[in-house]
């Protein structure tokens, strides 16, 4: 089994949709309907992540996430209903490690589960990243480019490690500003355009970071 995850969702069609192609991805899935459930049974289990609805009777989605994170570090990925900038912001500010909106493909969903663990898990944290040519070592924090040294400044390098470290995921520019920028950086998201636009410029692979408007950011092979 690759790990148990707790599953708070109070709709039976998605619920059942989600749990399983989790359980045919190879996870054992604990279901729970609540907030107040999610609570007692994050304590009862093992879990590796909680994929965690924003919408739930009784106590919502960031409540719960606020009470989780004053216990435990569990990577927690919210969902919501509405593609809306406040409950994103919301999310991430109480402690999520990641969003994503309905309706979504469960393949998506496992993606991004992924993509969590690459950040969150230490022992399965890589150094060295490759996709097509472009090579980043995050050691010698060296970049090339068919074997070509190319200079990058700090938040490029940082951009493009998130980047290839989550290749084939589109992530947001909200996302991208917490995860390079910090959370309390006062710019905007014309920020990450800038930095992307240089990135594609100094390795000459402009289709390396494809944009997908309205939604951000992905890299690609």
């Amino acid at each position: 089994m690759a790990g148990t995850i707790l599953l708070v969702e109070d709709e039976p069609s998605v619920g059942e949709l989600v749990r399983g192609y989790l359980q045919r991805s190879g996870y054992r899935v604990v279901w729970v309907r609540s907030g107040e459930e999610a609570l007692v049974e994050v304590e009862r289990h093992p879990v590796k992540m909680v994929v965690l609805d924003i919408g739930l009777p009784g106590m919502d989605g960031f409540d719960v996430c606020r009470a989780m994170r004053g216990k435990s570090q569990v990577p927690i990925l919210m969902l919501t209903a509405r593609d809306e900038e406040p409950d994103r912001v919301v999310g991430l500010e109480v402690g999520a490690d990641d969003y994503l909106t309905k309706p979504f493909s469960p393949r998506e969903l496992v993606a991004r589960m992924k993509a969590i663990f690459r950040r969150t898990e230490p022992q399965e944290r890589y150094e060295r990243f490759a996709l097509g040519d472009v090579v980043l070592d995050r050691e010698s924090h060296d970049v090339t480019v068919d074997g070509r040294p190319i200079e990058l400044t700090a938040k490029e390098f940082e951009l493009l490690a998130f980047f290839m470290a989550n290749a084939g995921v589109v992530v947001s520019r909200d996302l991208l500003l917490d995860r390079v920028w910090g959370q309390e950086y006062p710019g905007g998201t014309r920020t990450v355009d800038v930095h992307v636009a240089q990135l594609r410029r100094k390795l000459g692979r402009p289709d390396l970071i494809r944009t997908f408007r309205g939604a951000g950011y992905k890299a690609v092979a």
